[in-house]
C-alpha cells in the first residue's frame, strides 16, 4: 500500500476510485488489464489519500445534485478501508452536500456504514450494488479468494432490503466450464428474488480478457482446474470475449426469471436507475 494525493476525483461521469488495484483476488479481474496502466504492482493498493477534500471541492462547485458512483475499476471495501475510513469519510462529503451514491462492492464491509448508507438514502438516493458469480462457498473461495463468500453478500443484500436501501446485482462474470451451471444461476437468481432486488445486471453469459487480466486467469485456472487452460486456448485463443457454449440457454433462464419476478434485467436499465436523483427522492414513496 502506497499513498498519493490526488489532483481530481471524479470522472466526466461521476464516477470516483478511492483506491486504486485491489486486495480481493478475484481470478478473473478486468481492473488487472494492461490497458489501464498500472505502474505499480496491483496489490500495491494505491491509496487517494486526499480523496475527500477532493470530493467536497467537487461537489461544492456542481451546479446540479446527482448520483455518485463509486467501486467500478476498485472496490471501495477492501482491508485497507477498516483502517483508513476514506470511504466513509467521502460518504460523509456525500451526504453532507446533498448528493446520491451507488456503490459497488463484493465486501460485507459495507455493514459498517449501513448508517451513512441509511441517511442518504433517506435525503436524497443510495444504490448498492453486489457481485454475486457462484452460489457455491467452495468455488467462491478459489474465484474470489480474499473476500467474504456469496452466502454472506446474500445476507447482506437481505439487510439492505430491510433498511429500504435498493440493491442492484452484478451478475458477471459467468466463466465457461467453472460457474456456468443451469444450478449456479438459478440459485443466485431465486436468492435475488428473496432479497428483493431492483435489477440484476448481465452481459451476456461469458467473461472477457484482455492482456495483463488473461495471462493472470489462466495461471489461475493452471492451478486450480488442471487440463482447463488448454481448453480454453483451443476454443477461444486470444480472444476478448469468452461466451459460455450454453450462453444461449442460460440468458433465457435469467430473463424468464426476472420477467416473471418484476426485476429490472437489462444493463440499460440498471444504469439509468442507478443514474437518476429525483429532485425530490423519497425512500417509500407511498402517498
Amino acid at each position: 500500500m502506497h499513498f498519493v494525493n490526488s489532483k481530481t476525483i471524479l470522472s466526466s461521469s461521476n464516477g470516483m476510485n478511492i483506491y486504486r488495484g485491489c486486495s480481493h483476488g478475484c481470478i478473473y479481474c478486468d481492473s488487472r488489464s494492461k490497458c489501464y496502466h498500472f505502474t505499480h504492482p496491483f496489490e500495491d493498493i494505491e491509496v487517494k489519500q486526499n480523496a475527500p477534500e477532493l470530493l467536497d471541492k467537487a461537489l461544492r462547485t456542481k451546479r446540479k445534485r446527482c448520483m455518485i458512483a463509486t467501486g467500478a475499476m476498485s472496490d471501495p471495501y477492501m482491508h485497507c478501508e477498516e483502517k483508513l475510513q476514506l470511504t466513509r469519510k467521502c460518504l460523509e462529503v456525500i451526504l453532507r452536500n446533498g448528493f446520491g451514491v451507488a456503490v459497488q462492492t463484493k465486501s460485507d464491509r459495507i455493514l459498517r456504514d449501513i448508517d451513512l448508507l441509511d441517511e442518504i438514502n433517506r435525503t436524497a438516493k443510495c444504490v448498492v450494488q453486489m457481485t454475486l458469480t457462484t452460489y457455491d462457498d467452495a468455488l467462491c473461495k478459489i474465484l474470489e479468494p480474499n473476500v467474504c463468500n456469496t452466502k454472506r453478500r446474500i445476507e447482506v443484500l437481505k439487510i439492505m432490503q430491510e433498511r429500504g436501501i435498493p440493491v442492484i446485482v452484478w451478475l458477471t462474470p459467468i466463466l465457461p466450464f467453472i460457474n456456468d451451471t443451469e444450478e449456479n444461476i438459478t440459485a443466485i437468481l431465486n436468492e435475488c428474488v428473496s432479497a428483493g432486488v431492483k435489477g440484476v445486471i448481465d452481459f451476456g453469459m461469458g467473461l472477457t480478457l484482455r492482456e495483463g487480466d488473461r495471462e493472470y486467469y489462466y495461471a489461475a485456472l493452471d492451478r486450480h482446474f488442471p487440463g482447463l487452460m488448454e481448453r480454453y486456448i483451443r476454443r477461444y485463443g486470444n480472444a476478448y470475449e469468452l461466451p459460455s457454449p450454453k450462453a444461449d440457454k442460460l440468458t433465457r433462464i435469467f430473463q424468464s426469471i426476472c420477467r416473471e419476478k418484476g426485476i429490472m434485467s437489462t444493463p440499460e436499465e440498471c444504469f439509468l436507475y442507478m443514474r437518476e436523483l429525483p429532485e425530490k427522492y423519497e425512500q417509500l414513496s407511498l402517498f
